[in-house]
Parts: C-alpha cells; sequence; structure tokens
C-alpha cells in the first residue's frame, strides 16, 4: 500500500516538475517582450524641413506648442522671445534621441536657420534683418533632429516683422508695424503658438 502511494506521489511531483517547467518557458518569453525598449516617440514621416529633418508626427492632444515675440531692441537688434507649452528645453549632453515633448527650437528669418535654442530667447543681430518685412519662425525639434509635428505639419509659430531703417541708417533703429504677425497655419506652416499667432510687438 505505501509503495501505490510512493509512486502517486512521485508521479504528481513528475507533472508539477513539467508544469512548472512549462509555466517558466512561457513567463520567460513575456518577459523578454516586457524588456523591450520602448516604442518610438510619434511617427517619423516623409516629409522633411528645409535642411532635410524628417517629421515626427504626435497626437494634437498634449502635443508642444510654441509661440514667438519679436521685438525690437537698441542697435538695430531684434529680442526674441518664446512661450512653449507641453515642451521642454533640452541640456547640451542629451542624448540623440526622440522624448516626448522635450528638444530644442530652431529660429529662423525668412526661412534661414539663425539659431538654435535651449531657452526661451535670443537676439536677432541688425545684419539678419534688414529693411523691409521679414518672417521670424519658431520651430520645435525632438534631440534626434526630427521635426516634431501634428496632422502633418510642423510645429511652428511665425511672427512678421518690418524694419523701417537698414541696418545703421539715419536714426539707427528698426521698428515693427502694427502687429501683423500670422499664426504659421495660416500661412501654410505648422501649428501656432499657445495664443494661437506669433507676435510682432
Amino acid at each position: 500500500m505505501s509503495w501505490t502511494r510512493g509512486l502517486c506521489a512521485a508521479l504528481a511531483v513528475c507533472v508539477l516538475l513539467l508544469a512548472g517547467s512549462a509555466g517558466c518557458g512561457s513567463g520567460a518569453a513575456h518577459g523578454g517582450t516586457a524588456g523591450e525598449s520602448a516604442s518610438p516617440v510619434g511617427k517619423v514621416l516623409d516629409d522633411t524641413d528645409e535642411e532635410g529633418r524628417h517629421y515626427r508626427e504626435v497626437q494634437k492632444k498634449g502635443a508642444p506648442e510654441v509661440g514667438v515675440e519679436v521685438q525690437p531692441d537698441a542697435g538695430d537688434t531684434w529680442d526674441v522671445r518664446l512661450t512653449v507649452r507641453n515642451f521642454r528645453f533640452s541640456p547640451g549632453n542629451a542624448k540623440p534621441r526622440a522624448v516626448a515633448g522635450r528638444g530644442v527650437a530652431y529660429v529662423f528669418v525668412d526661412d534661414r536657420l539663425v539659431s538654435r535654442l535651449r531657452g526661451l530667447d535670443c537676439r536677432l543681430p541688425a545684419r539678419l534683418v534688414p529693411r523691409g518685412t521679414h518672417h521670424v519662425t519658431a520651430r520645435l525639434y525632438a534631440d534626434d533632429g526630427t521635426v516634431w509635428a501634428v496632422r502633418g505639419r510642423p510645429i511652428e509659430s511665425t511672427a512678421d516683422i518690418t524694419a523701417s531703417q537698414a541696418a545703421g541708417g539715419p536714426g539707427g533703429r528698426a521698428d515693427t508695424t502694427a502687429p501683423s504677425a500670422t499664426d504659421s497655419e495660416a500661412r501654410g506652416g505648422g501649428r501656432g503658438s499657445p495664443e494661437r499667432a506669433g507676435k510682432a510687438s
């Protein structure tokens, strides 16, 4: 009788060991999946900016936003100040990978790159803003160099400014027109600022 009990116990242990090893195999497979790196942020599109940097599409809800305000300053210079929402500037030693809501801002004058910002402001020298009307655009980029975008359009804002005198001319100061800044979306660019328009004041 005792040998029958012993045999049954041995069979039960074997069944448990087999079931346990099958469970471990299954768990290991799940562990491998869970251990993989998180999926990339957004979707990289074929569209690119003027420098050939691809757009990185994210959902509109919670997407970064940027606004730009440009004001004349002494010595024919221009102060550029940004406002951002759902966005943090990365430090200079940030790894070159896309992290949601993080990166740098590029400033363009008439579609020409003039500054890369890791903060909210910069100054434009007079030589970059000769007499006439100019478009100053702030656009947001991820740390891997891709352009943050929503609905296939870059996240940016543009202010139109007018310099009334050439640099070094009489008076030595450039003035803006009445606020004529336009939201970049209206101009066919990307998303506008948190205020839904760039400003020139």
